[in-house]
C-alpha cells in the first residue's frame, strides 16, 4: 500500500509542478512588454519609395493580418485601426528633417492622416468615437462591432512606444515607428492603397519631392 501512495504522491506532484509551469508561463507571456520590429534598410520593404538621387528612401509595412499583429495587446483591427509600420533610411552625408512631414493614405477617394495617441485612447474608451472626422464618407454605412474597451497603463505605453515619433533622420542612419489611421468604415483598407509623403526636407531647408507608396492588394 506504501509503495502505491508514495507513486500517487509523485504523479500529483509531477502534475502541480507543470500546471504551475504552464500558468507562470502564461503570465510571463500576458505581461511581455511591447518591443518595436527591428527596421531593415527601407528599400529591402516590398512597399517602398526610393529617391536614390538624394539617397532616401521610405517604406511602408502594413500589420494587417493576424499573425503580424502579434506584437501587439491591443488588437487595433478589432477597434477599426490599420497600423503602418514606417520607416525611413537615409543613406546620405547629411541629416534630412522630418519634423513637418505630412503623411497621407488614400483608399480610392478617401483620404486619411495618421491619428494621434489621444484618438486612439479616445476610440478605445468609445469605441463609436469618429476620430478621422476629415475623411471623405462612404456612400453607405459600414456596421461596427461594438467593442467596450478599457485602457490600461501596458496597453497606452504600448500606444506611446509603438508610435513613429523621429523629426530628423542622420546620415546613414534608419528611424522607424507605426503609424495608425483609422480604417474603421473600409471592408477592404488596401485595395487601391497609396501612401503620399510630403514635407520631407534637406539640410539647407529644400523640401524634396513627394514619396508615393503603392500598398494595395
Amino acid at each position: 500500500m506504501q509503495p502505491l501512495k508514495a507513486g500517487l504522491h509523485r504523479v500529483v506532484s509531477r502534475a502541480l509542478f507543470v500546471s504551475c509551469s504552464v500558468a507562470a508561463f502564461a503570465l510571463n507571456l500576458a505581461a511581455k512588454d511591447f518591443v518595436k520590429p527591428a527596421a531593415q534598410p527601407a528599400k529591402t520593404y516590398p512597399a517602398h519609395d526610393d529617391h536614390a538621387d538624394e539617397k532616401l528612401a521610405i517604406a511602408a509595412d502594413p500589420y494587417d493580418t493576424p499573425d503580424k499583429a502579434k506584437i501587439f495587446s491591443v488588437d487595433f483591427r478589432e477597434h477599426g485601426f490599420l497600423p503602418i509600420f514606417f520607416v525611413v533610411t537615409n543613406d546620405g552625408g547629411q541629416p534630412v528633417s522630418i519634423a513637418n512631414m505630412q503623411v497621407t493614405l488614400t483608399v480610392n477617394r478617401a483620404k486619411f492622416t495618421p491619428i494621434s495617441t489621444d484618438d486612439i485612447a479616445r476610440r478605445l474608451s468609445n469605441p463609436q468615437a469618429n476620430t478621422n472626422p476629415g475623411a471623405n464618407p462612404l456612400p453607405f454605412p459600414i456596421p461596427r462591432k461594438k467593442v467596450k474597451g478599457t485602457l490600461s497603463k501596458k496597453e497606452m505605453d504600448e500606444i506611446e512606444s509603438s508610435q513613429f515619433a523621429a523629426k530628423a533622420v542622420e546620415p546613414h542612419t534608419t528611424q522607424s515607428g507605426f503609424l495608425f489611421f483609422d480604417i474603421a468604415d473600409l471592408p477592404t483598407p488596401l485595395a487601391n492603397a497609396h501612401l503620399y509623403i510630403n514635407g520631407v526636407t534637406d539640410a539647407k531647408g529644400a523640401e524634396l519631392m513627394y514619396f508615393e507608396i503603392a500598398l494595395g492588394k
